[in-house]
């Protein structure tokens, strides 16, 4: 056979027995016999790279890299959902449905809780895929799309049509990204909604398909489709992946019945929901019961409320951070939370746990703040009984021992002794973690292990690892590839700027904002020694409480001692400025609200800082910018009372270019 129509026969086969597993979920060949037969379509293609085309599933290994988003305008407008977060508001939307349209009928379909996606394609061929953007105007993301298995590079039929859906991530892929970056000490992503976000807004398509990404598609502009379940089922039949967990629904009840039933599964689903999307069935009624500027009126999006799950709080225990901060720890009887098992959540400390009158064994509302981390709503009053037990604050370290301290001011207890096995080893994970020194191999589990085994006990002694080299090699788990891999980002680690250093010595107080900010303003580990309260203090956004922390520190005789040994080891002491990228940041004080979907927040502050601007915490008449996040909280509000100008995040990615 000729390579050309080997080629063709190869494009043929596994495109069939992608739609099979992907789209239809009923393989017709083992993953050993698919996986050869793609090393030798590849092994082609690199051959005779005249006869690859842009619909081969070699495209969906990723691979292509982009300078920046190109901007898609939508030809008929991605619109959004007006939200029902109530039984009565379906009620009133299904009478004014009726009163303009007696006859219609409905179709439910799930809300995945993702990101929604436009895609064209000519001639049966995919040849754009772009977000939705601000609904009039998307990014093009075809080469992220093309990696994504069950969207079919090739329909059924050699047909034009643009169909649209939602892509997302499966909870078994984002807890195993999640995992990945923990281990790498990369920030999590709160969400899948924010993790399917953030992959599709790769530059580089192989980060992308390396998340395992999937897509349901719910709308079909194909103007010969009579009904929405139709659009569904003619999507279906061009081998497009759709949700058949649908529902045709004749009355209001059916709806309410089908929402109840979706609701006591949603958990169990492999991929995340947040509501039921609730449309007039019959397309040639949508244009006669019509739409609003912002929303369609027929059809509305039901939010599920957030759940809250009561269960004993059987314990309080207590874990101690590597500024010695004692942290109140719950312990509760497991129960399954949004799908995620729950054994326990930060009680924050003594002030909140008196404020909400929490008891052990009481039992408690827990629910997950913003969808991800477990939190004490608080106690069921109701059923208290006679055997709670009333909390009070430990007043000695659970580690070793020594006496507690509260200053006046705070809310936190401290543990004073300096050589807190705990407090020590949190610190030095600290040191070397992303955000502080960010020493690359170096993360918690090997700190803990070398920290044991007596090679770390300080932050020099890190530096000084080398000299253990025989013996490291020597440690199960370890061997001489990983041991040089780590040596080598500690060596290479000597040269970070000055303010990772200072962060990363984990001064009370003193986080990277203020770490830069220390840095900026006196250049050197020596001038921040030298430098007087009132220099500190008068720094903008230090003041009293840091510089008090600051100062105190560099007059601390072990701490000096410490700052010199590394200075004697190689470690950079001066900052250095780096080139500003000057743009529309520069001098900016900007404020971050909600969450942002192409990156986290450290990556958005860091992009600001290289602009010259800053990031602050919250929202003043001094504030220049508002970036807007999904879920915003009250700094939105504050700073539309104030006037400031509100940035989406769709023109925040483009101007901090």
């Amino acid at each position: 056979m000729e390579p050309k129509e080997r080629i063709e026969e190869l494009k043929k086969i596994l495109t069939d027995a992608g739609i099979a597993y992907y789209v239809n979920d009923n393989p017709i060949m083992e993953d050993y016999e698919y996986d050869k037969l793609m090393t030798e379509l590849l092994s082609l293609e690199e051959k005779y790279p005249e006869y690859k085309t842009i619909d081969s599933p070699t495209n969906k290994i990723g691979g292509e890299v982009l300078s920046k988003f190109e901007k898609v305008t939508h030809e008929i407008k991605m619109m959004s959902l007006s939200d029902a977060f109530s039984y009565d508001e379906l009620i009133d939307f299904d009478r004014k449905v009726k009163d303009v349209a007696p006859n219609a009928t409905y179709l439910c379909e799930m809300k995945i809780d993702g990101l929604s996606v436009s895609l064209k394609y000519e001639n049966g061929v995919l040849v754009r895929g772009a977000t939705r953007g601000n609904g009039s105007v998307g990014e093009n993301i075809t080469h992220n799309v093309k990696t994504i298995k069950s969207i079919p590079l090739k329909l059924n039929k050699n047909i034009d049509i643009e169909v649209r859906g939602e892509i997302f991530m499966p909870k078994a892929s984002f807890i195993e990204l999640n995992r990945e970056r923990e281990e790498n000490e990369e920030e999590l992503f709160a969400n899948c909604r924010n993790a399917a976000a953030g992959s599709v807004r790769q530059l580089d398509s192989r980060i992308a398909a390396k998340r395992n990404l999937d897509c349901f598609l719910y709308y079909n502009m194909d103007p010969t489709v009579k009904t929405q379940e139709g659009a569904l089922l003619s999507m279906k039949d061009l081998g497009l992946k759709i949700n058949t967990n649908y529902k045709h629904a004749q009355t209001i009840d059916e709806i309410i019945e089908y929402i109840d039933s979706i609701g006591k599964i949603r958990d169990e689903l492999p991929y995340d929901i947040d509501g039921i999307v609730i449309k007039v069935n019959e397309i040639d009624l949508h244009s006669i019961i019509g739409e609003t500027v912002k929303y369609p009126k027929w059809a509305i999006a039901y939010k599920f409320p957030p759940e809250e799950v009561k269960t004993k709080l059987i314990d309080i225990i207590y874990q101690v951070g590597r500024t010695g901060v004692i942290t109140p720890v719950g312990v509760f009887k497991p129960v399954f939370v949004q799908g995620s098992l729950i054994s326990k959540a930060t009680l924050h400390n003594e002030d909140y746990i008196k404020m909400k009158d929490i008891h052990v064994n009481d039992n408690v509302i827990i629910h997950k703040a913003g969808d991800v981390i477990p939190e004490v709503v608080g106690p069921v009053l109701d059923d208290r009984g006679n055997d709670i037990i009333e909390f009070k604050m430990i007043d000695t370290c659970p580690c070793c021992g020594a006496k507690l301290q509260r200053i006046d001011g705070e809310a936190d207890y401290y543990c004073t002794n300096p050589y807190c096995k705990e407090k020590l080893v949190n610190g030095l994970i600290h040191f070397a973690s992303k955000p502080a020194y960010d020493i690359d191999s170096l993360g918690e589990k090997v700190v803990k292990d070398l920290y044991e085994l007596g090679y770390i006990k300080d932050i020099p002694s890190i530096f000084n690892l080398r000299g253990s080299y025989s013996e490291l090699i020597k440690i199960p788990g370890y061997g001489e590839k990983s041991i040089d891999k780590l040596l080598e980002a500690i060596e290479k680690s000597k040269e970070n700027n000055l303010d990772r250093l200072l962060f990363g010595l984990g001064i009370r107080h003193v986080g990277g904002k203020v770490s830069k900010l220390l840095s900026k303003r006196f250049g050197s580990m020596n001038a921040i020694i030298n430098a007087s309260f009132d220099d500190i203090a008068n720094i903008p956004d230090c003041g009293d409480v840091i510089a008090k922390s600051v100062f105190d520190y560099m007059h601390n005789d072990d701490n000096l001692n410490m700052i010199s040994t590394l200075q004697e080891l190689g470690l950079n002491m001066k900052y250095n400025q780096g080139d500003i990228k000057v743009n529309y940041f520069t001098n900016k004080k900007c404020v971050l609200t909600g969450t942002l979907s192409s990156m986290g927040r450290t990556e958005a502050k860091a992009l600001i800082e290289a602009s010259g601007g800053s990031l602050s915490e919250s929202v003043s008449k001094k504030t220049d910018i508002l970036i807007l996040g999904e879920n915003p909280g009250s700094k939105y509000d504050k700073a539309k009372a104030l006037g400031i100008y509100i940035m989406e995040e769709a023109e925040f990615l483009e101007k901090i270019k």
